[in-house]
């Protein structure tokens, strides 16, 4: 099979459902996103433009996906670990390779490196604004 890059919504979309259906089955994973997530459907075309919005800047993403972690870490007993973005990361890598390849492709390998980085230290802080 001859692997192309991301070009457009449709593609994302397709990454993305692949990559959540393996997290909703993960051991580690699936009990919080399942937990967190009471619509899926709705939660997947907005991991879809978060996508679009961070590899071609041709829509606006209007969440806060630093706010929504700091919550489902809190919700969790602030028990969420680098294991789990660990875990995260290495699912979105894989379901990148399995499906795309090129430019835009490594990009969003690199983006998700630099985002799972950004919103644990975001929610570390967070913890520590609780404890002072």
């Amino acid at each position: 099979m001859t692997k192309n890059d991301i070009t457009n919504r449709s593609d994302i979309y397709t990454l993305v459902s692949q990559f959540y259906s393996k997290v909703k089955s993960n051991t580690v994973l699936g009990p919080i996103f399942n937990t967190a997530i009471q619509d899926w459907d709705k939660h997947l075309d907005q991991l879809t433009t978060f996508w679009q919005s961070s590899l071609f800047l041709n829509t606006k993403y209007t969440g806060n996906p630093i706010k929504t972690h700091i919550t489902i870490d809190q919700n969790n007993q602030n028990n969420l670990t680098q294991m789990h973005f660990g875990i995260w990361l290495n699912l979105w890598l894989e379901t990148i390779d399995q499906l795309y390849t090129g430019p835009i492709a490594n990009t969003a390998k690199n983006k998700a490196r630099k985002m799972s980085s950004f919103i644990f230290l975001k929610i570390f802080e967070a913890r520590q604004n609780q404890v002072s």
